[in-house]
């Protein structure tokens, strides 16, 4: 099992993603979804970040990822060769793996305890289960991270560095500022976790005495 395996399956929680590869298939006439692009498509920002809203988030993503590129006719970006319609793939892996951490960053926040509370001790095992929840999260996100940096570093290779697909600019300049260490999700996630950690010591070093 590697790393990605290890840290989905470390909670039972994360079997609520499988549960929308379960939903019945689309009808003749529906419209069918069988590319990057289209998956992609079907990520979307919620006004509310349910849990339920952001693991719908992630289980289109990793469909994303997984999907085969459409036709380089129908991509999101204007392709005129096979040097753009190179730099368009490693463009797309990064900025889904971006939106990746974004959604796991979401869920890990909705679980993370920011203060070990003494009135909280009774309920001790739930908070410490909660903060387990959401180191799965971040460890997830530091995962993509990883994988968001090398899609980065490739997309940024010398031969294409006057190559810009202008149609998504915004991910040619997510690579720049990766590039430029002004994007690092690295750095946010290890804070997260080093805070949630001195919680979770918190919450350990309750008694019966505590409250």
């Amino acid at each position: 099992m590697n790393r990605r395996q290890t840290v989905l399956r470390t909670t039972g929680f994360f079997l609520l993603i499988a549960a929308f590869a379960a939903l019945p298939a689309p009808a003749a006439s529906a419209y069918f979804v069988q590319y990057k692009e289209q998956y992609y498509r079907l990520y979307h920002l919620h006004y509310i970040q349910n849990p339920d809203d952001t693991i719908e988030n992630i289980y289109w993503l990793e469909k994303a990822l997984a999907a085969d590129f459409c036709n380089p006719l129908y991509a999101m970006a204007l392709i005129e060769n096979e040097v753009q319609w190179e730099k368009y793939r490693y463009l797309f892996m990064m900025h889904v793996n971006l939106k990746l951490i974004e959604q796991y960053l979401f869920l890990g926040n909705k679980w993370n305890k920011r203060n070990a509370y003494f009135y909280n001790a009774p309920w001790k095992e739930q908070n410490l289960e909660s903060l387990e929840t959401a180191e799965t999260c971040y460890r997830t996100a530091l995962y993509y991270w990883g994988e968001a940096v090398a899609w980065a570093e490739k997309s940024r290779e010398r031969r294409f560095y006057f190559i810009n697909l202008e149609r998504v600019q915004y991910w040619e300049d997510e690579a720049l500022r990766i590039e430029q260490k002004k994007l690092d999700y690295e750095k946010i996630i290890n804070r997260e976790l080093a805070l949630l950690q001195q919680v979770r010591e918190q919450f350990q070093a309750m008694d019966e005495n505590t409250y």
